[in-house]
């Protein structure tokens, strides 16, 4: 599954890009890449958060759907940022990338009121 995702806004650190490919990653289920279309030095690692945290079962407000052209929450493709550092792999779990598998149209939405960390560990 490889798919063009067009975020309403920059993902934070990525301006001015707004297009992005998302393509799965081989041998890695859940996990995807997250290119810049203009510029390949600028990729992203996400994953499926099903794949990795049980119970994540985040929220969205009516207007985060409604930018998005969402008509419910189970309309949604919901994936967590993934960083590597020395103490090794962590998600966001507050600021998941939210996208319209039918349109594209994506967003990296801040989960408000729910307690949700920003760096979980993952393993």
């Amino acid at each position: 599954m490889s798919a063009l995702l067009s975020f309403v806004a920059s993902p934070p650190g990525f301006a001015p890009h707004t297009e992005f490919v998302l393509d799965p990653v081989d041998g890695a289920d859940g996990l995807f890449r997250l290119d810049a279309v203009t510029d390949e030095a600028l990729r992203l690692f996400v994953v499926d958060p099903q794949t990795v945290v049980a119970d994540y079962a985040p929220t969205l407000t009516d207007q985060q759907a409604a930018d998005l052209g969402l008509d419910g929450p189970d309309d949604a493709l919901v994936l967590v940022v993934a960083s590597r550092t020395p103490d090794g792999v962590h998600v966001n779990l507050l600021a998941p990338i939210v996208a319209n598998p039918e349109t594209g149209a994506a967003a990296q939405v801040i989960l408000e009121g729910q307690d949700y960390p920003l760096r979980a560990a993952l393993g």
